[in-house]
Formats: structure tokens, C-alpha cells, sequence
């Protein structure tokens, strides 16, 4: 979520900067802000539906936006050379594939 918050609220240069940001400086200033939504909302959507149950089938739909998403992050990052990164976001991939296999395994998760 934290990495939404920076994308969607922080000034491109100032991204560009960080350790890890180097590719906004290359992307639109809406990319890396839309980016920074979808995190946001992956946030909500990954955590909400399930706790209220409203529309829980949400939770594995986002659980498998935000494996395609972090793919691509591990592509960019492999790129740059910033192969822990490219762990961090193979973790996060991980937890994502756990919680879409849990929704929509063989036997899912009770909503």
C-alpha cells in the first residue's frame, strides 16, 4: 500500500530518485500514477470484500490482477539490474497466488 501512496501522491522527479523508482524517470507522469491507484485499490479490493462480505469473489479477482501486475514489476526491475527487488516483488506474487489458489482452489476458502 505504501508503494501505491508514494506513486499516486509523490512528485515523479522525487520518485525517480529512490532506489527502485529509477524507471518513472522514463514513464509518464499519469503511469506511474495510475500505477500507483491500482496498487491502491489492489489494497482494498484484496482486503474489504472478503471482511464484509460483500461481493468476496473480489478478493481472487484481485489476487490475480496483482500477480499480472507484479510480473510486470519483476520484468521492469530484472531490467534495471535490481535483482532484490525482483525477489521482494516474486514474495509478493507468491502471497498473491496463495490467497487466488485459496479463493478459487479445490477447496476454497469459506467466504
Amino acid at each position: 500500500m505504501l508503494a501505491g501512496l508514494t506513486k499516486t501522491f509523490l512528485p515523479k522527479k522525487r520518485l525517480a530518485a529512490q532506489h527502485g523508482g529509477e524507471w518513472t524517470g522514463q514513464a509518464s507522469r499519469g503511469f506511474v500514477k495510475t500505477l500507483g491507484v491500482l496498487e491502491l485499490l489492489a489494497a482494498v479490493g484484496l482486503i474489504l470484500p472478503g471482511a464484509l462480505n460483500i461481493a468476496p469473489v473480489m478478493v481472487s479477482v484481485t489476487a490475480l490482477c496483482w500477480i499480472l501486475l507484479m510480473v510486470g514489476a519483476m520484468i521492469t526491475h530484472g531490467r534495471l539490474g535490481q535483482f532484490r527487488l525482483v525477489l521482494l516483488n516474486l514474495i509478493y506474487l507468491a502471497m498473491a497466488a496463495f490467497v487466488a489458489f485459496g479463493r478459487l482452489g479445490p477447496e476454497p476458502f469459506p467466504s
